[in-house]
C-alpha cells in the first residue's frame, strides 16, 4: 500500500456531484474514492467550513510573482509556478509573448525543459503570427505571418511540448498554419485577430478550438460584421477564455458569455504577468515596459492592458461572487459551474485526463477555499 491522504469538507465538488459533507482519499497522490459525510477513516485533513475543488489550471499565463515565464529562463519559470500554485494553480501552460525568430526558438528550447520537468504543462505560443491592428502587449516589430519553415523549426525544437497556439486566421498563410498545428496535436486558438466572422468559421472548420480571451484585441461585435466574437461562441466545439478580473471585461458581459454558451465551454484564464502578487511598479513583458497603477498593467507608450495582475483563486471569488449576485446564494450549479471553468474545461482542452476534477483516477490536486471562497489550502500531488 502506497502513501495514502484523506481530506474532508463542509462541501466538496467532485464531477458533476456536491457532496456536503464530503471527504477525498488518495494513494501515492491519485484519487482513489470520494465520499458523502463522514471518511471510512481518520482524515489527515479536515476543513469542516471549507470547499474543496479541483485544483485550478491556467492555460493562458506568463508570470507572476515577480518572475516571468516569457524568457523561459528555468529560475523565473520555478519562481513563477511556485506563486501561482500557492493561490491554487496546480497546472500551468506557460505562456509566451511574440519575438523574434532566433529568440522565440530559443524561449520554446528553454521552456521545453521546464514541460519536461514537470514544471509546466506545456507551451502556449501567444504570438508572433498576430495581427498588428490587434496586437495589445506585443511587440509590432516582432510580428510577422506563419511561415511553412518557421512553424516546422519550432516543432522539431518543441518536441511535443508546444500545447497551444494563438493566431489570426487572416493573416497570409494562417490557414496553411492552422492545419499544420492540427496535425501536429497542437490546440489552436483564435485571437489578436481583426478576422471577419467568416474567416473564423473557416479556421474553427480547419480545426482551431480556442477563443484567446474572447473580446480582447480582437475586432468588435457588430450589426453587419459580427466578428470573431459571434463566430467563436456561435460555435459548440469552441471554448472560449474569459479574464474575469474586473478590468479586462464587464461583470455583465461575463456571466452573459457564460449564460450564452454554458459552464462547459468557458475557460478563466489569468493572462497573468511578471507583477501579479506585486506591488504597482514599473515592470516589463517580453520587450516592453509596463506600468502597473492600482493592479493594472498597461504599456507605459501606448497605454494597452498587459496582460493582468490576476490569480486563479481570485477569478474563482470573483466568478462565484458574480455569479450569487444578490440572494447570496452558492448553489451547486454555481460550484460546479466554476470548477468546470477553472479546472475541468481548460483539462479537457489540454487533452489531461488526469487532472480536472475530483474524481477516482484523477490527480489529487485539491484547493481548499474558506466561506467566502478564498484559498485556505493548496494540495498539489506533484
Amino acid at each position: 500500500m502506497g502513501e495514502t491522504m484523506v481530506i474532508s469538507a463542509g462541501t466538496v465538488v467532485s464531477g458533476d456531484t456536491v457532496f456536503r459533507p464530503g471527504w477525498i482519499a488518495s494513494v501515492d497522490g491519485i484519487i482513489v474514492e470520494v465520499g458523502e459525510g463522514e471518511p471510512n477513516e481518520r482524515a489527515d485533513h479536515e476543513f469542516p467550513s471549507g470547499t474543496a475543488v479541483p485544483g485550478f489550471v491556467d492555460m493562458h499565463v506568463h508570470g507572476g510573482g515577480g518572475a516571468s515565464y516569457t524568457d523561459g529562463d528555468p529560475d523565473e519559470v520555478r519562481r513563477a509556478s511556485d506563486f501561482h500554485r500557492a493561490n491554487g494553480t496546480t497546472t500551468t501552460v506557460t505562456s509566451t509573448v511574440s519575438a523574434a525568430p532566433a529568440d522565440l526558438l530559443r524561449i520554446v528550447e528553454r521552456l521545453r525543459t521546464q514541460v519536461r520537468a514537470g514544471i509546466s504543462a506545456g507551451i502556449h505560443l501567444e504570438g508572433p503570427w498576430i495581427s498588428h491592428d490587434r496586437c495589445g502587449a506585443h511587440d509590432p516589430a516582432t510580428l510577422r505571418s506563419p511561415a511553412s519553415d518557421e512553424i516546422d523549426r519550432i516543432l522539431d525544437v518543441a518536441e511535443g511540448t508546444v500545447a497551444m497556439v494563438t493566431l489570426a486566421p487572416e493573416l497570409p498563410g494562417a490557414m496553411a498554419a492552422i492545419d499544420r498545428f492540427v496535425a501536429a496535436g497542437v490546440t489552436v486558438a483564435i485571437g489578436h485577430t481583426d478576422a471577419t466572422y467568416d474567416q473564423v468559421r473557416e479556421a474553427i472548420g480547419r480545426g482551431a478550438r480556442v477563443a484567446t480571451h474572447l473580446f480582447n484585441a480582437m475586432a468588435p461585435l457588430m450589426h453587419r460584421e459580427p466578428g470573431p466574437p459571434l463566430a467563436l461562441m456561435d460555435d459548440p466545439r469552441v471554448v472560449v477564455e474569459l479574464i474575469g478580473d474586473g478590468t479586462h471585461l464587464h461583470p455583465a458581459l461575463v456571466r452573459d458569455v457564460q449564460r450564452a454558451v454554458g459552464f462547459d465551454r468557458v475557460a478563466l484564464v489569468t493572462d497573468a504577468m511578471v507583477a501579479a502578487g506585486m506591488p504597482d511598479g514599473a515592470y516589463r513583458l517580453g520587450s516592453l515596459g509596463v506600468t502597473v497603477s492600482d493592479g493594472v498593467a498597461r504599456i507605459g507608450e501606448t497605454g494597452a492592458i498587459a496582460g493582468s495582475t490576476a490569480t486563479m483563486g481570485g477569478l474563482f471569488a470573483r466568478t462565484v461572487a458574480g455569479l450569487v449576485g444578490r440572494s447570496g446564494e452558492i448553489t451547486d450549479e454555481i460550484l460546479i459551474g466554476c470548477a468546470a471553468m477553472t479546472s475541468g474545461n481548460p483539462a479537457r482542452i489540454l487533452g489531461r485526463a488526469d487532472i480536472g476534477a475530483l474524481i477516482p483516477g484523477r490527480r489529487a490536486d485539491v484547493v481548499v477555499l474558506d466561506s467566502d471562497c478564498r484559498i485556505e489550502k493548496v494540495f498539489a500531488a506533484t
